[in-house]
Protein backbone atom coordinates (compact mmCIF):
# COMPACT_ATOMS: atom_id res chain seq x y z
CA UNK A 1 0.00 0.00 0.00
CA UNK A 2 1.38 3.38 -0.91
CA UNK A 3 0.94 6.36 0.51
CA UNK A 4 0.80 10.25 -1.07
CA UNK A 5 3.82 12.35 -0.50
CA UNK A 6 1.82 14.82 1.96
CA UNK A 7 0.87 11.83 3.65
CA UNK A 8 4.37 10.43 3.77
CA UNK A 9 5.26 13.43 5.21
CA UNK A 10 2.73 13.84 8.00
CA UNK A 11 4.29 10.36 9.11
CA UNK A 12 8.03 11.95 8.33
CA UNK A 13 6.89 14.86 10.99
CA UNK A 14 5.77 12.77 13.43
CA UNK A 15 9.42 11.45 13.67
CA UNK A 16 11.09 14.42 13.71
CA UNK A 17 12.39 14.10 10.06
CA UNK A 18 12.69 17.14 8.95
CA UNK A 19 10.17 18.25 5.66
CA UNK A 20 9.55 21.93 4.44
CA UNK A 21 5.86 23.16 5.36
CA UNK A 22 3.03 22.65 2.87
CA UNK A 23 -0.61 22.42 3.04
CA UNK A 24 -3.34 20.22 0.47
CA UNK A 25 -5.56 21.07 -2.10
CA UNK A 26 -8.14 19.70 -4.19
CA UNK A 27 -9.11 23.02 -5.76
CA UNK A 28 -7.20 25.74 -6.85
CA UNK A 29 -8.51 28.41 -4.38
CA UNK A 30 -7.40 25.90 -2.07
CA UNK A 31 -3.94 25.71 -3.56
CA UNK A 32 -3.77 29.68 -3.36
CA UNK A 33 -5.25 29.71 0.14
CA UNK A 34 -2.79 27.01 0.76
CA UNK A 35 0.42 29.73 -0.22
CA UNK A 36 -0.82 32.35 1.51
CA UNK A 37 -1.17 30.69 4.83
CA UNK A 38 2.34 29.39 4.29
CA UNK A 39 3.39 32.47 3.58
CA UNK A 40 7.05 33.58 1.43
CA UNK A 41 7.09 34.68 -2.26
CA UNK A 42 8.03 31.05 -3.77
CA UNK A 43 5.72 28.16 -3.83
CA UNK A 44 5.91 24.25 -5.62
CA UNK A 45 3.25 22.47 -6.76
CA UNK A 46 2.80 19.07 -6.74
CA UNK A 47 0.46 16.52 -7.97
CA UNK A 48 0.03 13.80 -5.85
CA UNK A 49 -0.16 10.73 -7.37
CA UNK A 50 1.14 6.97 -6.74
CA UNK A 51 4.29 7.59 -8.88
CA UNK A 52 7.79 8.61 -9.13
CA UNK A 53 8.90 10.99 -12.21
CA UNK A 54 6.08 13.57 -11.12
CA UNK A 55 8.70 16.05 -12.27
CA UNK A 56 9.93 15.47 -15.55
CA UNK A 57 5.85 14.19 -16.75
CA UNK A 58 4.88 18.10 -15.66
CA UNK A 59 3.46 17.20 -12.37
CA UNK A 60 5.71 19.73 -10.38
CA UNK A 61 5.66 23.17 -10.91
CA UNK A 62 7.45 25.73 -9.66
CA UNK A 63 5.30 29.56 -8.84
CA UNK A 64 6.93 33.03 -7.58
CA UNK A 65 3.51 34.55 -7.11
CA UNK A 66 -0.40 33.35 -6.52
CA UNK A 67 -1.45 33.48 -9.99
CA UNK A 68 1.19 30.61 -10.78
CA UNK A 69 -0.07 29.01 -7.93
CA UNK A 70 -3.36 28.69 -8.87
CA UNK A 71 -2.75 28.48 -12.89
CA UNK A 72 -0.73 25.14 -11.89
CA UNK A 73 -2.75 23.65 -9.69
CA UNK A 74 -5.60 23.89 -12.38
CA UNK A 75 -3.50 22.26 -14.89
CA UNK A 76 -2.84 19.79 -12.93
CA UNK A 77 -6.37 18.96 -10.84
CA UNK A 78 -8.49 16.57 -12.48
CA UNK A 79 -6.19 15.72 -15.51
CA UNK A 80 -4.28 12.07 -15.62
CA UNK A 81 -0.58 12.67 -14.68
CA UNK A 82 1.58 9.94 -17.00
CA UNK A 83 4.95 9.36 -16.27
CA UNK A 84 7.40 6.10 -16.83
CA UNK A 85 6.40 4.57 -13.37
CA UNK A 86 2.84 4.40 -14.46
CA UNK A 87 2.37 3.90 -18.23
CA UNK A 88 0.51 5.67 -20.84
CA UNK A 89 -3.04 5.80 -18.69
CA UNK A 90 -1.25 7.11 -15.99
CA UNK A 91 -3.16 8.50 -12.61
CA UNK A 92 -5.96 11.13 -11.98
CA UNK A 93 -4.95 13.92 -9.79
CA UNK A 94 -7.19 14.76 -7.39
CA UNK A 95 -4.98 16.66 -5.10
CA UNK A 96 -1.83 19.04 -5.21
CA UNK A 97 0.60 19.70 -2.31
CA UNK A 98 1.45 23.42 -2.25
CA UNK A 99 5.02 23.57 -0.35
CA UNK A 100 7.32 26.25 0.38
CA UNK A 101 10.19 26.69 -2.14
CA UNK A 102 13.59 25.44 -0.75
CA UNK A 103 16.73 26.88 -1.37
CA UNK A 104 19.20 23.52 -2.74
CA UNK A 105 22.27 23.17 -2.53
CA UNK A 106 22.67 19.66 -3.88
CA UNK A 107 20.27 16.77 -3.57
CA UNK A 108 21.01 13.22 -2.45
CA UNK A 109 19.06 10.04 -2.55
CA UNK A 110 18.03 8.10 0.00
CA UNK A 111 15.88 4.71 0.89
CA UNK A 112 15.07 1.99 3.54
CA UNK A 113 14.08 -1.42 1.72
CA UNK A 114 14.52 -5.14 2.09
CA UNK A 115 17.46 -7.07 1.38
CA UNK A 116 15.82 -10.15 0.29
CA UNK A 117 18.93 -12.25 -0.81
CA UNK A 118 20.34 -11.55 2.45
CA UNK A 119 17.29 -11.33 4.76
CA UNK A 120 18.30 -7.73 6.15
CA UNK A 121 16.99 -4.00 5.89
CA UNK A 122 19.11 -2.01 3.61
CA UNK A 123 19.77 1.17 3.76
CA UNK A 124 20.45 2.58 0.06
CA UNK A 125 22.07 6.10 -0.75
CA UNK A 126 23.79 8.07 -3.42
CA UNK A 127 25.13 11.72 -3.79
CA UNK A 128 23.48 11.50 -7.35
CA UNK A 129 20.32 12.13 -6.22
CA UNK A 130 17.36 13.53 -7.50
CA UNK A 131 15.26 12.65 -10.69
CA UNK A 132 17.48 10.88 -12.45
CA UNK A 133 18.47 8.07 -9.85
CA UNK A 134 17.31 5.25 -11.99
CA UNK A 135 19.66 6.58 -14.61
CA UNK A 136 22.64 6.69 -12.03
CA UNK A 137 21.45 2.94 -11.30
CA UNK A 138 21.65 1.72 -14.68
CA UNK A 139 24.63 3.52 -15.91
CA UNK A 140 26.87 4.49 -12.61
CA UNK A 141 26.04 1.50 -10.35
CA UNK A 142 29.05 2.58 -8.16
CA UNK A 143 28.07 6.01 -7.25
CA UNK A 144 25.40 4.09 -5.27
CA UNK A 145 26.07 2.52 -1.07
CA UNK A 146 24.65 -0.03 0.36
CA UNK A 147 24.50 -0.74 4.05
CA UNK A 148 22.74 -4.10 4.97
CA UNK A 149 21.59 -3.43 8.97
CA UNK A 150 21.45 -6.64 10.89
CA UNK A 151 17.98 -7.68 12.46
CA UNK A 152 18.90 -8.67 15.64
CA UNK A 153 21.42 -5.70 15.82
CA UNK A 154 19.26 -2.90 14.21
CA UNK A 155 21.06 0.20 12.48
CA UNK A 156 24.27 1.31 13.98
CA UNK A 157 25.83 4.97 14.55
CA UNK A 158 28.79 3.52 12.42
CA UNK A 159 26.96 2.32 9.94
CA UNK A 160 25.11 6.00 9.64
CA UNK A 161 29.09 7.27 9.94
CA UNK A 162 30.06 4.91 6.94
CA UNK A 163 26.58 6.17 4.64
CA UNK A 164 27.11 9.99 5.55
CA UNK A 165 30.86 10.07 4.32
CA UNK A 166 30.18 8.22 1.12
CA UNK A 167 27.20 10.74 1.15
CA UNK A 168 29.96 13.75 1.44
CA UNK A 169 28.16 15.17 4.64
CA UNK A 170 30.45 16.57 6.76
CA UNK A 171 30.71 18.38 10.38
CA UNK A 172 27.33 19.21 11.64
CA UNK A 173 25.66 17.49 8.72
CA UNK A 174 27.23 13.89 10.02
CA UNK A 175 25.19 14.51 12.98
CA UNK A 176 21.84 15.40 11.09
CA UNK A 177 22.13 12.82 8.05
CA UNK A 178 22.41 10.00 11.53
CA UNK A 179 19.43 11.45 13.29
CA UNK A 180 17.43 11.21 9.56
CA UNK A 181 18.51 7.81 8.93
CA UNK A 182 17.92 6.96 12.63
CA UNK A 183 14.46 7.83 12.43
CA UNK A 184 13.87 6.49 9.15
CA UNK A 185 14.98 2.85 10.41
CA UNK A 186 12.43 3.14 13.47
CA UNK A 187 9.66 4.46 10.97
CA UNK A 188 10.28 1.34 8.71
CA UNK A 189 10.01 -0.83 11.66
CA UNK A 190 7.30 0.64 13.27
CA UNK A 191 5.40 1.19 10.42
CA UNK A 192 5.61 -2.53 8.67
CA UNK A 193 7.65 -0.79 5.55
CA UNK A 194 8.44 -2.36 2.32
CA UNK A 195 9.91 1.07 1.58
CA UNK A 196 10.78 4.30 2.64
CA UNK A 197 12.57 6.43 0.32
CA UNK A 198 13.86 10.25 -0.03
CA UNK A 199 14.82 11.67 -3.51
CA UNK A 200 15.75 14.26 -2.90
CA UNK A 201 17.29 14.49 0.39
CA UNK A 202 18.61 18.18 0.39
CA UNK A 203 21.33 20.14 1.23
CA UNK A 204 19.85 23.65 1.69
CA UNK A 205 21.99 26.88 1.39
CA UNK A 206 22.64 27.21 4.64
CA UNK A 207 24.23 23.58 5.23
CA UNK A 208 20.75 21.61 6.84
CA UNK A 209 19.57 18.21 5.77
CA UNK A 210 15.60 18.07 4.50
CA UNK A 211 13.48 15.53 3.25
CA UNK A 212 12.44 17.87 0.23
CA UNK A 213 9.98 14.09 -0.86
CA UNK A 214 8.80 11.64 0.42
CA UNK A 215 7.55 7.90 0.08
CA UNK A 216 6.31 4.63 1.83
CA UNK A 217 5.39 1.74 0.92
CA UNK A 218 3.82 -0.57 3.86
CA UNK A 219 3.89 -4.41 3.49
CA UNK A 220 0.44 -5.40 2.25
CA UNK A 221 0.60 -8.11 4.23
CA UNK A 222 0.58 -6.03 7.31
CA UNK A 223 -1.89 -3.32 6.76
CA UNK A 224 -4.36 -5.17 8.92
CA UNK A 225 -2.19 -3.75 11.89
CA UNK A 226 -1.89 -0.55 10.62
CA UNK A 227 -4.99 0.78 11.38
CA UNK A 228 -4.08 4.95 10.93
CA UNK A 229 -1.84 3.33 7.69
CA UNK A 230 -5.02 1.51 6.23
CA UNK A 231 -7.43 4.67 6.64
CA UNK A 232 -4.87 6.53 4.26
CA UNK A 233 -5.31 4.46 1.33
CA UNK A 234 -6.44 5.88 -1.85
CA UNK A 235 -8.09 3.46 -3.93
CA UNK A 236 -8.20 5.58 -6.92
CA UNK A 237 -4.61 5.50 -7.28
CA UNK A 238 -5.19 1.57 -7.44
CA UNK A 239 -6.10 -0.52 -11.07
CA UNK A 240 -9.80 -1.26 -10.69
CA UNK A 241 -9.56 -4.78 -11.69
CA UNK A 242 -6.65 -5.35 -8.70
CA UNK A 243 -8.81 -3.70 -6.21
CA UNK A 244 -11.92 -5.61 -7.51
CA UNK A 245 -9.86 -8.73 -7.10
CA UNK A 246 -8.72 -7.76 -3.33
CA UNK A 247 -12.49 -7.33 -2.75
CA UNK A 248 -12.95 -11.20 -2.97
CA UNK A 249 -9.38 -12.13 -1.59
CA UNK A 250 -7.82 -12.95 -5.21
CA UNK A 251 -4.09 -12.21 -6.16
CA UNK A 252 -4.37 -10.57 -9.08
CA UNK A 253 -2.10 -8.08 -11.48
CA UNK A 254 -2.50 -6.26 -14.79
CA UNK A 255 0.01 -7.34 -17.31
CA UNK A 256 -0.07 -5.99 -20.86
CA UNK A 257 -0.96 -9.61 -23.36
CA UNK A 258 -4.30 -10.99 -24.20
CA UNK A 259 -3.99 -14.14 -22.78
CA UNK A 260 -6.09 -14.52 -19.33
CA UNK A 261 -4.36 -16.88 -16.71
CA UNK A 262 -6.08 -18.29 -13.48
CA UNK A 263 -3.98 -20.45 -11.82
CA UNK A 264 -3.56 -22.02 -8.20
CA UNK A 265 -0.44 -21.00 -6.20
CA UNK A 266 1.83 -18.18 -7.01
CA UNK A 267 4.48 -20.24 -8.34
CA UNK A 268 2.41 -22.22 -10.54
CA UNK A 269 1.17 -18.82 -11.83
CA UNK A 270 4.88 -17.79 -12.40
CA UNK A 271 5.68 -21.23 -14.29
CA UNK A 272 2.31 -21.06 -16.35
CA UNK A 273 3.08 -17.53 -17.45
CA UNK A 274 6.68 -18.25 -17.92
CA UNK A 275 6.14 -21.23 -20.63
CA UNK A 276 3.29 -19.09 -22.28
CA UNK A 277 5.89 -16.80 -23.17
CA UNK A 278 8.20 -19.88 -24.30
CA UNK A 279 5.76 -20.72 -26.97
CA UNK A 280 5.02 -17.09 -28.19
CA UNK A 281 2.17 -15.83 -26.10
CA UNK A 282 1.54 -13.01 -23.95
CA UNK A 283 -0.32 -13.07 -20.33
CA UNK A 284 -2.96 -10.63 -19.49
CA UNK A 285 -2.53 -11.11 -16.14
CA UNK A 286 -1.45 -12.84 -13.04
CA UNK A 287 -4.32 -14.44 -11.06
CA UNK A 288 -4.01 -16.74 -7.81
CA UNK A 289 -7.27 -18.05 -6.94
CA UNK A 290 -5.55 -19.45 -3.81
CA UNK A 291 -5.93 -22.59 -2.37
CA UNK A 292 -9.27 -22.53 -0.49
CA UNK A 293 -10.89 -22.01 -4.21
CA UNK A 294 -14.56 -22.42 -4.59
CA UNK A 295 -16.90 -22.69 -7.63
CA UNK A 296 -18.53 -18.67 -6.40
CA UNK A 297 -14.56 -17.60 -6.69
CA UNK A 298 -13.89 -19.42 -10.10
CA UNK A 299 -16.90 -17.48 -10.90
CA UNK A 300 -15.80 -13.92 -9.78
CA UNK A 301 -12.38 -14.98 -10.97
CA UNK A 302 -13.89 -15.41 -14.47
CA UNK A 303 -15.62 -12.01 -14.84
CA UNK A 304 -12.48 -10.11 -13.33
CA UNK A 305 -10.55 -11.12 -16.43
CA UNK A 306 -13.33 -10.90 -18.98
CA UNK A 307 -13.47 -7.75 -17.65
CA UNK A 308 -10.60 -6.66 -19.69
CA UNK A 309 -11.12 -6.44 -23.26
CA UNK A 310 -7.97 -7.34 -24.26
CA UNK A 311 -8.38 -11.01 -23.51
CA UNK A 312 -8.53 -13.32 -26.26
CA UNK A 313 -8.12 -16.52 -24.55
CA UNK A 314 -8.09 -18.53 -21.33
CA UNK A 315 -6.15 -20.76 -19.19
CA UNK A 316 -7.20 -22.28 -16.19
CA UNK A 317 -4.33 -24.11 -15.06
CA UNK A 318 -5.12 -26.22 -11.46
CA UNK A 319 -3.00 -28.22 -9.38
CA UNK A 320 -5.37 -29.68 -6.73
CA UNK A 321 -3.74 -30.43 -3.72
CA UNK A 322 -5.59 -28.87 -1.15
CA UNK A 323 -8.50 -27.40 -3.53
CA UNK A 324 -10.40 -30.14 -5.22
CA UNK A 325 -10.67 -30.04 -9.23
CA UNK A 326 -14.16 -30.82 -9.36
CA UNK A 327 -14.92 -28.16 -7.62
CA UNK A 328 -12.90 -26.02 -10.10
CA UNK A 329 -14.69 -27.75 -12.98
CA UNK A 330 -17.89 -26.75 -11.44
CA UNK A 331 -16.56 -23.29 -11.12
CA UNK A 332 -15.65 -23.23 -14.40
CA UNK A 333 -18.66 -24.66 -16.17
CA UNK A 334 -21.00 -22.14 -14.03
CA UNK A 335 -18.55 -19.07 -15.14
CA UNK A 336 -19.00 -20.03 -18.69
CA UNK A 337 -22.70 -20.67 -18.37
CA UNK A 338 -23.37 -17.65 -16.30
CA UNK A 339 -20.75 -15.15 -17.76
CA UNK A 340 -21.04 -15.74 -21.08
CA UNK A 341 -17.76 -16.67 -22.05
CA UNK A 342 -16.78 -15.49 -25.84
CA UNK A 343 -13.24 -16.27 -25.97
CA UNK A 344 -11.31 -20.15 -25.89
CA UNK A 345 -11.25 -21.46 -22.80
CA UNK A 346 -8.22 -23.91 -22.14
CA UNK A 347 -8.34 -26.29 -18.92
CA UNK A 348 -5.56 -28.26 -17.59
CA UNK A 349 -6.72 -30.06 -13.87
CA UNK A 350 -4.50 -32.69 -12.41
CA UNK A 351 -4.65 -33.45 -8.87
CA UNK A 352 -7.31 -34.30 -6.36
CA UNK A 353 -10.53 -35.47 -8.19
CA UNK A 354 -9.04 -34.61 -10.98
CA UNK A 355 -10.33 -37.66 -13.21
CA UNK A 356 -14.37 -36.75 -12.24
CA UNK A 357 -13.15 -32.89 -12.82
CA UNK A 358 -11.97 -34.13 -16.63
CA UNK A 359 -15.26 -35.89 -17.15
CA UNK A 360 -18.02 -32.98 -15.68
CA UNK A 361 -15.73 -30.68 -17.96
CA UNK A 362 -16.13 -33.48 -21.01
CA UNK A 363 -20.27 -33.61 -19.99
CA UNK A 364 -20.77 -30.18 -19.84
CA UNK A 365 -21.68 -29.39 -23.24
CA UNK A 366 -19.29 -26.67 -23.22
CA UNK A 367 -16.47 -25.94 -25.50
CA UNK A 368 -13.98 -26.14 -23.49
CA UNK A 369 -10.55 -27.12 -24.49
CA UNK A 370 -8.75 -30.04 -22.46
CA UNK A 371 -5.17 -30.32 -21.62
CA UNK A 372 -2.84 -33.21 -21.09
CA UNK A 373 -0.21 -30.91 -19.07
CA UNK A 374 1.05 -27.73 -18.46
CA UNK A 375 3.41 -27.57 -21.85
CA UNK A 376 0.42 -28.37 -23.50
CA UNK A 377 -1.75 -26.34 -22.33
CA UNK A 378 0.30 -23.55 -23.21
CA UNK A 379 0.51 -24.30 -26.53
CA UNK A 380 -2.83 -24.80 -27.04
CA UNK A 381 -3.96 -21.54 -25.38
CA UNK A 382 -1.69 -19.38 -27.64
CA UNK A 383 -2.67 -20.69 -30.64
CA UNK A 384 -6.34 -20.36 -29.62
CA UNK A 385 -5.60 -16.81 -28.96
CA UNK A 386 -3.73 -16.39 -32.66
Amino acid sequence: MNLHEYQAKEVFSAYGIPVPAGRIASTPDEAVAAAEALGGSIWVVKAQVHAGGRGKAGGVKLAKDTASVRAAAAAMLGTRLATKQTGPEGLPVGKVYVETGSAIEREIYLSLTLNREKGFIAMVGSAAGGMDIEEVAAHSPEKITTVNIHPAAGLQPNQCRRMAFALGFKGEQIAQFQKIAMALYQLYLEKDAALVEVNPLIVTKTGDLLALDAKINIDANAVYRQRAIAALRDESQEDPMELQASQHDLNYVSLDGDIACMVNGAGLAMATMDLIKLHGGSPANFLDVGGGATAERVTVAFKLILSNPKVKAILVNIFGGIVRCDLIAEGVITAVKNVGVQVPVVVRLEGTNAVQAREMLATSGLKVIAAADLTDAAQKVVAAAR
